[in-house]
């Protein structure tokens, strides 16, 4: 490499983000992931040994999945090919299959090809990777930031193995971090940077784990601190928790409002309401609603679940719940946010019964075991004298013509006579309703004797 090479290069990677630039070149400088890659791994005894494997690197972004797959390249000796599924279709599928021929006939290569967020792949597309994992000619690793049970096709699946990946912890953020600062050819070390303690924590914390935020948000703070326009008040080269928060401005939450991430926070809230737990309900509320969820989604959701696990232990919660969503739709953002908020507390420490979804199923189940059974005619509606000589009507009872508007009579078809569908607890307004079934059920008891 001569002297105007060498200085093109290095120009190159001065162009490149920090995140890109401080990508670890091998497993020993790789932070995080020691359950996957760590020592005495699998992973890590397939790399060594050039023997990589078809897999799945399934993670949130910034965990490492793009960085693993650089390394696989550089520690094996196989011909490696490397595009992303939202820029290629079939035919670049087709072009690395060929390749991955003529290195095995004329190198005795195999092929390694990487596929950025393979889930972006459509069914058609995977399909044209199958045969070729299953006969050997290419070793797949996909990245994925969803899970690859509903994205990769069950055929495609069962040929790989999945990897999954965690986010890092605020620990290893923490590390890469001190790394960029002090690493003088791909880093800050030449910048003579001086970062507080209170900064690197706030921003290892507030980064979920995502080492591409935490550089890049790095890297912003840094250009901020160095530039001629810094306050006076402010030390140059200094890197503060103001300066982390005026380079990130407003950190962006990991959330996908149609992937698995938009399940587990629904699921997160459902659960902490059903669990009478109001902070946590907040705070899951709080999370969703911060990272642009449908507000209404949220309030169905808390309607439904007035419902299904409240129900009549307490009737009011249908109604506020409906209020709730009202009173959204009339105040929009940020407004209407308390409402929602208000509602959700209010279930998540009302007393709860499932009773109301319980019997449903119950009557589901019925209604399918016996068909459409015939209504007794007793309860039948009889608006003509026809429907009077074939006794229609013939024998019911008003119920408000005796004590307590209760008579005893059956209402049940004669196939179901004496059938509980709903079965009332000992909690909150259930309680009362528990006490009168009881009684009215003494009542047709004793009538019937």
């Amino acid at each position: 490499m001569d002297l105007f090479e060498y200085s093109a290069r290095k120009d190159a990677r001065a162009s490149q983000p920090l995140a890109d630039r401080m990508r670890p070149g091998n497993l020993d400088e790789f932070i995080g992931q020691a359950h996957a890659v760590g020592e005495g791994t699998l992973i890590r005894r397939a790399v060594l040994e050039d023997r990589i494997f078809s897999m799945i690197l399934w993670g949130p972004p910034g965990c490492g999945k793009t960085t693993l797959a650089g390394i696989f390249a550089r520690q094996t000796h196989s011909y490696f090919v490397q595009f992303s599924a939202v820029l290629s279709g079939i035919k670049e599928i087709r072009s690395v299959v060929d390749q991955a021929k003529n290195q095995q006939k004329l190198y005795r290569k195999k092929t390694v090809l990487f596929v950025d967020e393979i889930h972006r792949f459509n069914k058609a597309q995977q399909d044209a990777f199958l045969h070729h994992v299953e006969s050997g000619l290419i070793t797949l690793i996909g990245a994925t930031t969803e899970n690859p049970s509903f994205e990769v096709i069950a055929p495609l699946l069962s040929r790989c193995r999945v990897i999954v990946l965690n986010p890092l912890s605020p620990e290893d953020i923490v590390s890469i971090l001190k790394n960029a600062l002090q690493d003088k050819e791909r880093g800050l070390g030449n910048m003579n940077l001086a970062m507080d303690e209170g900064a690197l924590s706030h921003l290892s914390e507030i980064a979920d784990g995502d080492a591409r935020m935490a550089l890049n948000s790095l890297e912003t703070a840094a250009f901020l601190t160095t530039s001629p326009d810094v306050p006076s008040q402010e030390a140059p080269g200094r890197i503060t928790v103001k300066s982390i928060m005026k380079a990130i401005a407003r950190k962006s939450l990991l959330y996908d409002k149609t992937g698995e991430e938009h399940y587990n926070l629904i699921s997160a809230f459902h659960k902490s309401l059903r669990g009478s737990d109001p902070d946590a309900a907040a705070y899951w509320l709080a999370r969703m609603l911060a990272a642009g969820e449908d507000p209404f989604y949220i309030a169905r959701r808390m309607v439904r679940f007035a419902s299904e696990d409240v129900g009549n232990a307490d009737p009011r919660a249908l109604g506020l719940a409906l209020s709730a969503m009202e009173a959204f739709r009339f105040l929009g953002h940020p407004e209407g946010e308390l409402a929602l908020l208000q509602a959700a507390v209010y279930l998540a420490t009302a007393p709860k019964s499932n009773s109301i979804y319980a019997a449903y199923g119950v009557v589901k189940a019925a209604i399918d075991q016996h068909g459409a059974l015939p209504v007794p005619l007793h309860i039948r509606n009889a608006p003509t004298s026809l429907m009077k000589e074939i006794g229609y009507g013939k024998g019911y009872r008003y119920s408000h013509d005796y004590p307590d508007a209760y008579v005893p009579q059956d209402y049940l078809p004669e196939q179901l006579k004496g059938k509980s569908f709903y079965k009332p607890t000992d909690r909150g307004y259930e309680k009362k309703i528990k006490e009168w079934l009881d009684r009215w059920k003494s009542l047709k008891k004793n009538a019937a004797e």
